[in-house]
Parts: C-alpha cells; structure tokens; sequence
C-alpha cells in the first residue's frame, strides 16, 4: 500500500508538473479578459505611426526567445551590478521597440496590475505586428513568466548573425529544435524592416552573387566607409508582410548574407520556390513556426515573476 501510495503522490506531482510548464491560449481569459485588445489597440497605433515599428517588435521576440527562452530578458536595463543583453553584438545600436512595450505594459497594468508578463506581451505584440503589416495571424500561446536575469554571452552566442552560410543558420536553428524548413520561414520575417549598412556592406562589395543593379542601388546609400546605421530595405516591399522577399533571393537581391544564403546552391532552394511561389504556404509555415519558437524554453508555474516594470526585475 506504501508503495502505491507514493506511487500515486510521484505521478501527481509529475502532473502537476506537466500542466505547470504548458502554455494556454486562455491563459488569462479570467484574471484579464482584455489584455488581448489593449495590446492590440497599442501596436495597431505604433505601427500606424511607424510601419518599422511591426519588424522591430517581431525581432525584439525572435531575439528574446533564441536567448535562455522567451522569457523578456532581452528586455532588462544594465544596473551597476548587472549587465543585461541590450549591449550584446546583435543587439546594440539596432533592437528597438522597448518604448513601445513600456507602453503596452502601462495600459496592461491599468486594466490587471501584476497579472501579464512582460513575455507574453512581446509574443502577442510581435503577433499583431505582423498582422497589422498584412501577414497571418496565429493563436499565441500564454502563461509565460519573466526572468530575473539576462545573459550578456548568450545574446552574443545564440543570435544568428547576418554573416552566417546555410550551414550555421541550419545549425543555430537546430540548436533550439527548429528544422531547416521552419528556419527559412521564420528567415520570412525579413519581408518587413530594414537593415543597417554595417550588417551588409562586406556582401555589398565583396560577393558575387549578387544582382548588380541592386547592389548598385543599395551602394548610394551604404559607401565602403562611415554610414554604418543607414539603413536599408529587406526586401523591396518592406512595409509588407509577403513572399516578395523570396522572390528576391531567385533573383539574388537577398540583403544580408544570411539571406542569400538561403537560395546559393543549397539544400534550401525548393523551400524558397515553394514560398516564392505559394504565399499561403509561407503564411501557414511561418505562424506554425512562431508557435514553436514562442514555445522555447518559458518560466511557467512559479519560476521567475511578473514583472511590474518590463525593464527591471521586482
């Protein structure tokens, strides 16, 4: 009897376990009904202010998520004793966007004060910043919670840079259990933004394949030396979520190397064609990886805490 006994309190501690570290797509239909259109209201208008703005909040998530999970470390300030992962290679100078989720979080906080993490509200935001641009939408999954501490290495370490071959881009992917198809459509979210000089000036003037009168074009506004934050479109209609940057990498106008790389000669190409051809196809994969990708890795049950200030810890 001991023994089933104890049996009995493993398998319900197990349990318990399981349902603590799932996310729920009803997550806060109790505790605060509203939080869906309060920050939907609050990207639609930074958008609508900003048609970058869509990119910067979808990257702020793909850059918190590929760092110890998407817990909204990305999005914690240095303090004297702390040095968080805003400073990090990939980020410094480039991510944005935190304006816009201290403002979200402001109106989360009126409507349930203490309730929604800072996590959840970059899943969400990057959501309807897509939708807002035209592109899917998708059901996001919640109940994330935040962390209390970042990692300067990991941000450095786990980003996938712009200068990666096809083989490091499958590979970082892979990393975080992510196959090569779901790569190339999350890869997508380059159909909306823009880049800066210095993240494409060496494929600008030292790499082949690459269409001449584009590179021409793009040269104007990246010269060899100084310039480094002008910035350029990903694809040729960046204020657009479509397939068009696909088409652009049929015809070698990918902007960053990491970019091109995805239609070079390698295992990649069909799943270029497939998306540069069927936008429908690019929409169901892309918002089926973003699902996966929001899924990395979330503090749930009572690990980390609800962050009343998204860029500080409690």
């Amino acid at each position: 009897m001991a023994k089933i006994s104890l049996l009995l309190i493993i398998c319900s501690i197990l349990v318990g376990m399981s349902s603590a570290q799932s996310l729920s797509a009803n997550f806060y239909s109790s505790s605060c009904p509203n939080v869906l259109s309060v920050i939907k209201t609050a990207v639609d208008s930074a958008v609508t202010k900003e048609a970058r703005m869509g990119a910067s909040l979808l990257r702020l998530h793909f850059h918190d998520c590929f760092v110890n999970g998407c817990d909204a470390s990305v999005l914690l300030d240095d303090t004297s004793n702390f040095t968080g992962e805003k400073t990090a290679n990939p980020n410094s100078g480039s991510l944005r966007g935190f304006d816009v989720i201290d403002t979200i979080k402001t109106k989360v906080e009126a409507s349930c004060a203490g309730v929604v993490s800072c996590a959840d509200i970059l899943a969400v935001a990057a959501r309807d910043s897509v939708v807002k641009l035209g592109g899917p939408s998708w059901t996001v999954l919640l109940g994330r919670r935040d962390s209390t501490t970042a990692s300067l290495s990991a941000a450095n370490n786990n980003i996938p840079a712009p200068t990666l071959n096809l083989s490091g881009l499958i590979s970082s992917f892979s990393t975080k259990g992510l196959t090569a198809r779901e790569m190339v459509a999350l890869s997508g979210g380059h159909t909306i933004g823009q880049a800066r000089c210095t993240t494409f000036r060496n494929r600008l003037y030292n790499e082949a394949n690459i269409n001449a009168s584009f590179a021409t074009s793009v040269k104007a506004n990246c010269p060899q030396s100084g310039g480094n934050n002008n910035l350029s479109p990903l694809d040729t209609s960046p204020t657009s979520f479509d397939n068009v940057y696909f088409k652009n990498l049929q015809i070698q106008k990918g902007l960053l190397h990491s970019d091109q790389q995805l239609f070079s000669g390698g295992s990649t190409h069909s799943i270029v064609n497939t998306y540069s051809s069927n936008s429908a196809t690019f929409f169901t994969d892309f918002k089926n990886a973003m699902v996966k990708m929001g899924n990395l890795s979330p503090l749930t049950g009572t690990s980390g805490q609800i962050r009343k200030n998204c860029r500080k810890t409690n």
